[in-house]
């Protein structure tokens, strides 16, 4: 499962984060993914209560929020929101586009609990 691995490599980097600040818990972690990152969210969350248990994020909350496709134009430097399937440029019709969004997956927040001094 792939999105095993990807939570393990997630749950690492919230650890280290929690590390840094000396929180005691790990209260909600806020992914942005991108809706051709090759990632499923639900499979991602089904996997997250496995990859969570016996860490800092145990009862951490997984937040997703989903990126959709940007392109932009090579040829007239339009910027636009592109169907997975349909690349091309809105305004010149043409099809020399980059993709600017929509492959990402990025930690975007995490919200820790930190120990009362």
């Amino acid at each position: 499962m792939h999105e095993l691995s990807v939570c393990m490599e997630l749950i690492d980097q919230v650890e280290a984060i929690a590390r840094t600040h000396n929180a005691e818990r790990v209260e909600t972690i806020v992914l942005q993914i991108g809706s051709l990152a090759g990632v499923e969210p639900s499979l991602l969350e089904n996997a997250f209560e496995i990859a969570r248990l016996g860490t800092v994020a145990e009862h951490a909350e997984l937040r997703t929020e989903r990126v959709e496709p940007r392109i932009r134009c090579q040829v007239c430097s339009h910027e636009a929101d592109a169907g997975p399937s349909d690349l091309r440029c809105p305004a010149c019709g043409g099809t020399d586009t980059a993709l600017i969004a929509g492959e990402e997956m990025i930690l975007a927040r995490v919200e820790l609990l930190q120990p009362a001094d």
